[in-house]
């Protein structure tokens, strides 16, 4: 079934992850879970949230200026990815520490940017990064844009 990022609503939608996550970078994997969460906005790919549990949260170093808000999410924290045998990826992944009450399913699970580290997949599905640098969102071959995030839509 295709979905079309304009059919998903804003305030957007918590809902669990009916795939199978990975996330790799550095030859290992950093998360993996059967229990994440997907976030669904208007003009937005899905951004998958991954339970702190299910991800090795050594690997990740928090950065303590980096930070972002949320209309809708709150206070967002960031993380630099760190691998033992090479280089940092920095601002990685990100959380919320303490959502508003409305994304408490959220709170510090780890949303990772598929850009910035060597693999995402969906199941057997690598996902492609969401065009632009801001937005963390998973592109699949079942999800249908544009998508907000390239040059020209910050507006939208």
């Amino acid at each position: 079934m295709t979905e079309s990022v304009w059919d998903y609503p804003r305030p957007p939608r918590v809902e669990p992850c009916t795939r199978r996550v990975r996330v790799e970078h550095g030859g290992a994997i950093v998360a993996a879970s059967t229990s994440a969460l997907r976030v669904l906005e208007t003009s937005h790919p899905p951004v998958i949230y991954i339970p702190p549990r299910d991800v090795d949260m050594s690997r990740l170093h928090e950065v303590a200026d980096a930070s972002t808000y949320c209309e809708f999410k709150g206070v967002a924290s960031y993380f630099d990815l760190v691998d033992p045998d090479g280089p940092v990826s920095g601002l990685a992944a990100w959380t919320y520490r303490a959502p508003v009450p409305a994304y408490a399913a959220l709170r510090d699970h780890v949303a990772f940017y598929p850009g910035r580290v060597e693999g995402c997949w969906l199941d057997d599905e690598r996902v492609l990064a969401q065009e632009g640098d801001f937005y963390g969102g998973w592109v699949t071959a079942d999800i249908t844009g544009p998508f907000k995030g390239g040059p020209g839509t910050r507006g939208w």
